[in-house]
């Protein structure tokens, strides 16, 4: 027989479940896109070009954010979701129903692109250049940082203009992908490291692309809560 506990968290996980299957969707198409796009660019032979998969980083992100911001937040990355619960806007019961969208998404969506592409470019791994982890440690906190200040100060700041959180964010993915990308592999996302790393099987200096962003993040937060004056400046409804 089922407990009041027990009817509860089904219950919550009836509510959750169209934002748990959107974080999902949209974490399996921004992998099933990005690195794609970098698989193709090698059997290509430099088609897509470093640009181009930067643009398309940025873009998915873009498009993704306007379908599915209003269903689920369009977090599409543990540490952003890490992010929100610390700043006060996300609930703690959500943070590892959503990671697990998120990484379940992205593992699906490196799944098939190996089935469909084979272990191209070790599936779009992102790997520190040189085997340089600290420069990578530094540089992925600091492209998070950038990252989660855009995400607060466009997306949840009341005195932002509205409608434009998208452009900017993506905006943000791509000029950092472009820039740092050759250095780091500019993942700025737990979920998309993981992905191409279990499914192709490169584990070296996984972890330094989970506690990076998730530190990079948590400063953001720390930053943007001075400058919102304790967040009371942001949206409070989330």
């Amino acid at each position: 027989m089922a407990t009041k506990s027990t009817l509860l968290d089904i219950e919550s996980l009836g509510v959750l479940a169209p934002a748990l299957t959107a974080e999902a969707i949209g974490s399996f198409i921004l992998i099933f896109a990005g690195t794609g796009a970098i698989m193709v660019n090698q059997i290509s032979n430099g088609a897509v070009t470093h640009l181009g998969i930067s643009f398309v980083f940025g873009a998915v992100v873009t498009a993704l954010i306007y379908a599915f911001g209003h269903i689920s937040g369009a977090h599409f990355n543990p540490a952003v979701t890490i992010a929100f619960w610390s700043s006060g806007f996300f609930q703690k019961r959500r943070v590892l129903p959503y990671i697990a969208a998120q990484l379940s998404g992205a593992i699906a969506a490196s799944v098939l692109l190996r089935l469909s592409l084979g272990n191209v470019a070790n599936l779009g791994a992102t790997l520190p250049l040189n085997e340089n982890w600290l420069q990578s440690l530094i540089l992925e906190a600091v492209l998070t940082f950038i990252l989660m200040l855009i995400i607060l100060g466009s997306g949840l700041d009341r005195r932002a203009s509205i409608g434009f959180a998208g452009v900017a964010i993506g905006l943000t993915v791509g000029l950092e992908a472009a820039c740092m990308g050759p250095i780091t592999g500019a993942s700025m996302n737990p979920a998309r490291s993981l992905a191409p790393a279990l499914v192709s099987g490169i584990w070296q200096h996984q972890w330094l692309y989970w506690v990076a962003p998730i530190l990079g993040a948590q400063l953001a937060v720390m930053v943007y809560r001075q400058l919102s004056r304790n967040f009371q400046d942001c949206i409070q409804d989330m």
